[in-house]
């Protein structure tokens, strides 16, 4: 799979200077880590799951969470394992479940229906459950049989080191059982680590756990809808997770301990977008008129406003800023302008390639090819082989493409 593997080969071409590179469940974690991209969740009740995964996979998601905790209700939970048993024999099989009446029709991510299937076979994507409880992991691959291989891992609610110990260990077992290797994706969103008093001894305590089983977490996730809930706060669509003061501490504290570079950091998701319908606005929009002109979209931007996206793209723009890389995604509309802001500039790659030129290990102060910044290379190196990394997976766009132009075309399809 690749990121834009959707849109044809002849309109890549022309979007990238240097396209995003193919990879594939077994690729390097370091890899995989940064392709997540927009992680799209989908309830495990679905009755179509097989389809929706495999609708969705042609529209250029990459990875996909089939959800058995807070998507779906207490009652829901055996007939959800059912269900994604079956479903992961269908994907195994290559062939579509049968319809059949659907429980969970009316939540938000069964918005987008799955019909229309692509033409062609399409590599699914990388596919993880997410778990209510330790045990239902040994249980679920045993469950699953040889659908086990389509399985990249789970996804960890509510994690902190008491809770995390066993969800890792069955893990484990679940890795011996297969003979495959298969991830943890913990979910930051406990109370301990919201509340004041206990976040850094519970930072310290993931940090600890996370590190004894680093070969196995891919990515931690963060879940600021946990975080407001325990304040009774919602975001509204005009506000990104930053605005609000106590999630935006708490998500630079996350990164502080947990997403260094020096070495004992991980990859650290950006927070989910709740909004995909439009509503009553009260603030100005975010979205600049200026580059939709410029690239003659003027009609992309009142699309991407009157849905509620601007403010989406305003918060992926902080999520980079502030550390984070790829986004938890309930709607299928929010894949495209995620990956689209992650692609690479050209001036940005150009910057990275000159910082980390070999003849420059010694360091020192340098004027960009753009001529419109300084590059320190010893405090920037960080950034570039960050950035470098990023471009593999995402691409790099040419020097007249923007964002404006990735979004059309990746819409488009």
């Amino acid at each position: 799979m690749r990121h834009f593997g959707h849109i044809p080969s002849a309109v890549r071409t022309g979007l990238f200077h240097q396209e995003p590179a193919e990879f594939t469940s077994d690729s390097p974690a370091r890899t995989l880590a940064v392709a997540l991209g927009a992680t799209l969740y989908s309830p495990a009740t679905r009755p179509r799951l097989a389809d929706a995964v495999r609708k969705q996979a042609g529209r250029g998601v990459v990875s996909m969470v089939l959800c058995l905790e807070d998507s779906i209700s207490d009652a829901e939970v055996e007939a959800g394992e059912a269900n994604l048993v079956r479903h992961f024999a269908d994907l195994a099989a290559g062939t579509a479940a049968a319809p059949e009446a659907d429980p969970s029709a009316g939540t938000v991510t069964d918005a987008d229906t799955a019909t229309d299937l692509p033409e062609t076979a399409t590599d699914l994507p990388l596919l993880f459950i997410r778990v209510r409880e330790p045990r239902q992991i040994t249980d679920l691959v045993d469950r699953l049989g040889a659908s086990v291989r389509l399985l990249s891992g789970f996804v960890l609610p509510k994690f902190t080191e008491s809770r995390g110990h066993a969800f890792l260990e069955a893990l484990t077992q679940a890795e011996r059982t297969t003979g495959r290797r298969l991830f943890a994706m913990p979910v930051l969103e406990s109370p301990e680590l919201l509340h004041l008093e206990t976040r850094a001894e519970t930072l310290a305590g993931i940090a600890s756990i996370t590190d004894k089983y680093r070969d196995r977490v891919l990515a931690l996730r963060l879940g600021v809808t946990d975080f407001c809930s325990a304040y009774g706060l919602r975001r509204s669509p005009d506000m990104t997770a930053y605005d609000i003061k106590i999630v935006a501490n708490v998500i630079a504290d996350v990164v502080n301990v947990l997403g260094r570079s020096d070495g004992t950091g991980f990859t650290v998701t950006g927070p989910v977008w709740e909004y995909f319908r439009p509503g009553e606005r009260m603030f100005k929009p975010q979205l600049r008129r200026s580059p939709f002109l410029e690239g003659r979209a003027e009609d992309l931007r009142t699309a991407l406003i009157e849905h509620d996206l601007d403010g989406l793209l305003r918060e992926i723009e902080l999520d980079r800023a502030n550390g984070l890389l790829g986004k938890t995604c309930i709607h299928p509309t929010h894949v495209v302008p995620v990956h689209a802001l992650s692609v690479v500039s050209h001036e940005e790659w150009s910057d990275a390639q000159d910082i980390l030129r070999p003849d420059r290990d010694g360091g020192g102060v340098l004027r960009s090819a753009y001529t419109n910044k300084m590059n320190e290379v010893k405090p920037h190196r960080a950034w570039a082989e960050r950035t470098l990394l990023r471009a593999e997976v995402f691409g790099v766009a040419r020097e007249d493409v923007g964002f404006v132009d990735l979004l059309t075309a990746g819409l488009a399809g």
